[in-house]
């Protein structure tokens, strides 16, 4: 069966005073697919996803999402269409409680059953047990946990995660990733790792940025053998073979 296509950016586009952050890329994701962006320091990784989620204006190009041109749409009206970004670095509201932080997500949707639909998204998680907790009191790996429960609560089509591994331990690793299988196929994840474990693990397709530009794209196996992609990543200290 042929792949059914649920983002297209087409020649996206983002300079930063002469830094070609993103330069022409095409990118393709396919319906419940798990398909990582990966790249070295600085490739423009962080850029691209904030295009696509429309934290930040794109210069030129164009992106479809689910059949419809969200090229200038801002960010909270992607988010009604079901596109959901966790950020690089945790944003969950400290003096909330950890239910009440899933809830602003889900109420965000205007869903009318808010705590069943919260409590669903916090026990995908594994954190259905700590919803009276003050979100600011859990350890970091929980707050990283929070906020995929956030995006989950938002029921998304596309949920983007942005370094979610980013100071877990091996455990909570081996926790994300379970939660990562769970999520497809009833939504795509695109995911943008530097623990190539993790990404060789779960990616079905991965998608290579190098100096804002794609470098590669396939499968796990066609990436590792790609030389390019060997030779863009030579030093690199957080890739392994």
């Amino acid at each position: 069966m042929a792949a059914v296509t649920l983002l297209e950016a087409r020649g996206l586009t983002r300079h930063f005073d002469g830094l070609k952050a993103v330069d022409g890329v095409d990118f393709d994701l396919h319906q419940g697919e798990i398909h990582a962006l990966i790249g070295p320091n600085g490739a423009g990784k962080t850029t691209f996803v904030s295009l696509l989620s429309g934290r930040i204006p794109v210069q030129s190009g164009t992106i479809h999402f689910n059949g419809r041109n969200i090229t200038r749409l801002p960010a909270h009206s992607r988010v009604r269409l079901g596109i959901a970004y966790t950020f690089q670095i945790t944003q969950v509201y400290g003096t909330l409680t950890v239910f009440d932080n899933v809830a602003l997500a889900v109420q965000s949707r205007h869903s009318h059953r808010l705590r069943d639909d919260a409590m669903a998204a916090l026990a995908r998680v594994g954190l259905e047990a700590r919803a009276d907790q003050v979100a600011g009191t859990l350890s970091y790996g929980h707050q990283r946990l929070l906020e995929v429960a956030m995006g989950l609560g938002l029921q998304p089509k596309l949920l983007i995660l942005d370094e979610p591994t980013q100071g877990l331990a091996r455990g909570e690793i081996e926790t994300f990733k379970e939660i990562v299988r769970g999520v497809v196929p009833e939504a795509t994840v695109l995911l943008i790792e530097h623990n190539m474990d993790v990404v060789m693990d779960l990616a079905q397709r991965i998608t290579v940025l190098n100096f804002g530009e794609v470098l590669a794209t396939g499968t796990p196996k066609e990436i590792r053998a790609d030389k390019a992609v060997q030779t863009a990543y030579l030093g690199d200290p957080h890739v392994a073979d």
